[in-house]
């Protein structure tokens, strides 16, 4: 019984450890969503991330696309990193002025718009958190985030020269 036990705990390890940076980066954002102790803005965050990595993969299903696990790893990743900076770049901005928050917004919001990953022409859905105003994350879903991630990082620089 003891041998059965630890065969099953190497083997829910070894799963743990092969699973893809997507589904690791999908579930602790989900587990964020679903913690009563999180914040207004982490739930809000978390659940962008949550819907953001739910659209790629609807739409790489719906599409009839064949994509590795490299290219849902990289979205997921620079998806994460994007949102983070962005998130940590506008504290940065509201200590200096609104004007410089604004400037912040307006970076990462155009690069995640210049960069679409699919072309989907559904604006409805792919600009929910765009066109409302009361999210912290004002990002398309339809974005390349390997694109935009490396966009909203060269063009940052700028705002705070």
């Amino acid at each position: 019984m003891f041998v059965l036990a630890q065969s099953i705990m190497v083997a829910q390890a070894q799963t743990e450890q092969n699973q893809s940076l997507f589904e690791t980066v999908h579930k602790y954002a989900t587990a964020i969503v679903n913690d009563p102790k999180s914040s207004e803005e982490q739930i809000q965050t978390n659940q962008f991330k949550v819907t953001a990595l739910n659209y790629i993969t609807t739409q790489v299903m719906k599409r009839g696309l064949k994509k590795d696990e490299y290219f849902f790893d990289s979205q997921a990743v620079n998806m994460q990193s994007f949102v983070s900076e962005f998130l940590m770049n506008l504290d940065k901005a509201r200590a200096i002025s609104a004007a410089k928050r604004m400037e912040v917004i307006k970076v990462y919001r155009d690069a995640s718009l210049k960069n679409p990953l699919f072309n989907d022409t559904d604006r409805e859905r792919t600009y929910c958190y765009v066109n409302d105003k009361q999210t912290f994350t004002p990002f398309s879903l339809d974005t390349d985030w390997e694109k935009a991630y490396e966009q909203a990082t060269k063009n940052i620089k700028t705002v705070f020269k």
